[in-house]
């Protein structure tokens, strides 16, 4: 058996269905990118995309056989959406950090400020009209309730995925808004290790949320990348 076979079969022994050996793997790629993520590595991109690849075979359990057995559509999704918008923050984050060669920011790939109270705006307005409009969606296709939840995971991380990749330092808030709607969710549906990654992930982001503001307020000049400023970077 090739060790990708392996990967993909494994499940260990854990609780009265087994946990996919892939679950616990892909959120390790995760938290990986996570910690990239919060010292503004590049590498923190392609490393989530690899996680991404193996947690959507996990959330289509009825395709990919699953010890589940479930589907999380919001879950899966935002795999695939994770995957897509990393492609961009991916090239962004290296234009950033060829540009800032020579600088206080060399190195890293992006200079992190706040969103703009307009930018903000729009966060709520896509947050609010896209998890209503996914909502009935996911529920139709069959996915795993209460379905809000799984929609609002959905819209949520792509806001925090595009407001990473834009430097924005509110998109650590965005994750935690994302984690305590998907803890509770995730172990309703049976996926513990992704509960428990989201529960630590949580605690991850007030962290990196600090972190970004501190660096924030020292590689940037007082008033500028402040919410209702001109931003810059």
């Amino acid at each position: 058996m090739s060790w990708i076979a392996w990967l993909y079969e494994y499940t260990l022994p854990v609780g009265a269905t087994g946990i996919a050996l892939r679950e616990v793997v892909g959120n390790a790629f995760g938290l990986a990118s996570a910690l990239g993520g919060m010292r503004r590595r590049v590498w923190a991109w392609p490393v989530g995309i690899v996680g991404n690849v193996l947690l959507l075979t996990v959330f289509l359990g009825s395709v990919f056989s699953t010890p589940q057995g479930t589907d999380l559509l919001g879950q899966a999704g935002r795999q695939v959406m994770f995957a897509a918008v990393s492609v961009y923050g991916w090239v962004q984050w290296r234009r950033t950090r060829a540009a800032a060669a020579g600088t206080a920011a060399a190195g890293t790939g992006v200079v992190p400020r706040w969103a703009t109270w307009r930018e903000r705006a729009g966060v709520v307005v896509v947050a609010v009209g896209l998890t209503a409009v996914l909502t009935p969606l996911f529920e139709a296709l069959g996915s795993w309730p209460p379905v809000w939840a799984d929609a609002w995971t959905f819209t949520g991380s792509l806001l925090a995925t595009y407001g990473m990749a834009k430097g924005w330092v509110d998109f650590w808030l965005i994750w935690i808004a994302v984690d305590l709607v998907g803890v509770p969710l995730l172990l309703r549906g049976g996926f513990y290790p992704s509960a428990l990654m989201y529960a630590f992930y949580g605690v991850f982001c007030l962290v990196g949320f600090v972190l970004w503001w501190r660096t924030q307020r020292r590689v940037l000049p007082p008033g500028v990348g402040t919410p209702g400023m001109e931003a810059v970077g």
